[in-house]
């Protein structure tokens, strides 16, 4: 009985999904705390330095969405032992009616499919919705806010708003699989 529950505490210890906002809004706090000071300094200075600093931030949180969604998909397909995780997802959030979470989750699988990956399938089925959750460039769109010294080269435009969608989107499913699957522990 001891080993069953220290087995339990371990297991609820560290769910991806109990920390994957808190660890979201941590890195995105320091993230603003230099984008302030960044911006603050370019008040007095034009010096590269600076801009590429900012441009770095905007890295940072493109490499924070993409990353917690691979590792998310990895959380999945260990936890639900299948080969392709976020399909399993997919079908488990069908089952269970949540039809707009799941499309909500296709949304943003596709979004970082792009990030990844840049134009393809992804990106033709993405530029086709309307009313999505976040920026996405147009055929022939340079820039998401032209001036904006910070602004990387990406299809979708990252934000604070884009990663915190991202890990509340992976909270939320999480939560609905433990529902469906009990036997899910992550």
């Amino acid at each position: 009985m001891l080993f069953y529950n220290l087995k339990n505490l371990l297991r609820n210890m560290h769910n991806f999904d109990d920390l994957i906002y808190r660890g979201t809004t941590f890195t995105l706090n320091g993230l603003e705390e230099n984008h302030s000071k960044i911006s603050e300094e370019l008040q007095t200075s034009g010096a590269t330095s600076l801009v590429k600093n900012l441009q770095m931030i905007r890295s940072q949180k493109v490499i924070l969405a993409i990353g917690m969604f691979s590792l998310f998909e990895s959380i999945l397909q260990n936890g639900l032992s299948c080969k392709d995780g976020f399909a399993e997802a997919k079908k488990i959030l069908t089952e269970t009616g949540n039809i707009q979470l799941r499309d909500r989750f296709e949304m943003f699988f596709l979004a970082i499919n792009i990030l990844k990956h840049g134009h393809g399938r992804s990106y033709d089925k993405l530029i086709a919705k309307s009313g999505l959750p976040f920026k996405i460039k147009q055929s022939g769109q340079d820039f998401f806010n032209e001036g904006d010294v910070s602004e990387i080269s990406t299809l979708i435009e990252v934000d604070n708003e884009f990663v915190l969608n991202c890990a509340e989107l992976i909270e939320n499913i999480s939560k609905e699989i433990r529902t469906a699957r009990p036997t899910y522990y992550h």
